[in-house]
């Protein structure tokens, strides 16, 4: 959170200089030191948030090369008259405990074109996919995989 403070401190103001930099640094410890107090944060959630950006950083890109692979999917399935497109309900269990890992795979799948997450209760989920093609794997697709390991070393402080 600090970083973020500081990051949007100083792009608000436009430019970088000595002077913005150390107010920043101020600004962003006072609404730090505020957020830890008031709002159930701490420096160990920090840490351990620094600690998953590598692996967060990786589900976004992942995320990314998915959604221009499916965007290509889609496409492929609208512009080719001759396959009709049949449209189909998916459900499956996953093993994700967090509500956080939960919701962040949900909405992966909603992101990704030709599939909307319907309902997701205790881990269950009710995924609309446009094709039967784009519902194979869904179980075990890679999103499961990332999420999976993020979730590993604690969904709680994501």
């Amino acid at each position: 959170m600090f970083l973020i403070y500081f990051a949007l401190w100083v792009i608000f103001n436009g430019n970088i200089t000595l002077e913005i930099c150390i107010f920043g640094v101020l600004i962003a410890a006072l609404l730090f030191a505020f957020t830890c107090k008031f709002m159930d944060y701490s420096i160990k959630k920090e840490i351990r948030a620094y600690q998953k950006l590598g692996k967060l950083l990786r589900y976004a890109f992942v995320l990314v090369k998915e959604v221009i692979k499916a965007n290509l999917g889609v496409i492929h399935l609208i512009l080719t008259q001759k396959e009709e497109i049949q449209p189909v309900l998916v459900s499956f269990h996953s093993d994700l405990k967090g509500p956080v890992t939960q919701t962040l795979l949900a909405n992966a799948i909603t992101l990704t074109p030709g599939t909307i997450t319907v309902m997701l209760e205790n881990g269950d989920y009710t995924v609309h996919c446009l094709d039967e093609s784009l519902a194979e794997g869904m179980d075990q697709s890679v999103f499961t995989e990332l999420v999976a390991d993020i979730e590993r070393k604690g969904s709680e402080d994501i």
